[in-house]
């Protein structure tokens, strides 16, 4: 079970990072930043297999791997930012934090441009 290890870390880290916080903050927000960091770390094997499985599925499905490819780097872009976001918040910035949530959605939409005009081509296509 995974999640258990991850909880367990997150859990040792937050009680780490509650004790610590009054006499060296800085260090509280570190613990938080590594332990992130570590988590991310684990889960990048699971997140490659998830990809595997999905340029597979598009193989076969004859789909342009331009338009996969720009999926995950839109899902990569919102979780990144989200992590980002996250680690700023935790350090009492919440106004930057706000900035990267921003700058993620609009990295998203400029991303998403091409597919979205695919899709409205489609369907002008498909209209009589």
């Amino acid at each position: 079970m995974e999640i258990v290890q991850i909880v367990g870390v997150g859990l040792i880290a937050t009680i780490l990072a509650v004790l610590i916080k009054d006499q060296k903050p800085q260090f509280s927000f570190l613990i938080a930043l590594f332990t992130g960091i570590a988590i991310f770390l684990f889960l990048i094997g699971k997140i490659s297999l998830v990809i595997q499985v999905l340029e597979r599925l598009a193989v076969q499905s004859n789909i342009n791997m331009v338009y996969l490819e720009t999926i995950l780097k839109i899902i990569g872009i919102a979780y990144i930012a989200e992590f980002g976001a996250q680690m700023v918040k935790d350090a009492g910035q919440a106004a930057i934090a706000s900035k990267i949530e921003l700058a993620g959605k609009i990295l998203i939409i400029v991303m998403a441009v091409p597919i979205i005009s695919v899709i409205i081509e489609t369907i002008i296509h498909l209209l009589p």
